[in-house]
C-alpha cells in the first residue's frame, strides 16, 4: 500500500484529477489525468509515466480539445 509523502496517510485512493499548467505564460489544463490522491490532506501523487506523458501533451502541437476562457486578477494588499 502507498503512503502519502506529505502527512504519511495510507489512504490513498486512486482518481482521475485535472492540474493546470503555465507553459510559456500561457495556461493550458490537463484534465483526466490518472493520480494517487491522498484522502487525508489532498496531495496528488503521478507516477513517472503519467508525468512524462503529461510532459508531452503539453508541449505538443496538437490542438486541445477545448478552450476557455480565463479572467485574471491582480493581488493588492
Amino acid at each position: 500500500m502507498n503512503k502519502c509523502h506529505i502527512c504519511g496517510s495510507n489512504e490513498i485512493k486512486e482518481e482521475l484529477v485535472k492540474e493546470t499548467f503555465e507553459i510559456d505564460g500561457k495556461l493550458v489544463i490537463v484534465e483526466g489525468i490518472p493520480a494517487q490522491v491522498c484522502q487525508r490532506c489532498g496531495e496528488v501523487i503521478f507516477s513517472s509515466e503519467i508525468a512524462e506523458n503529461i510532459r508531452l501533451i503539453v508541449h505538443s502541437n496538437s490542438q486541445p480539445t477545448r478552450s476557455i476562457q480565463v479572467d485574471v486578477f491582480a493581488f493588492s494588499a
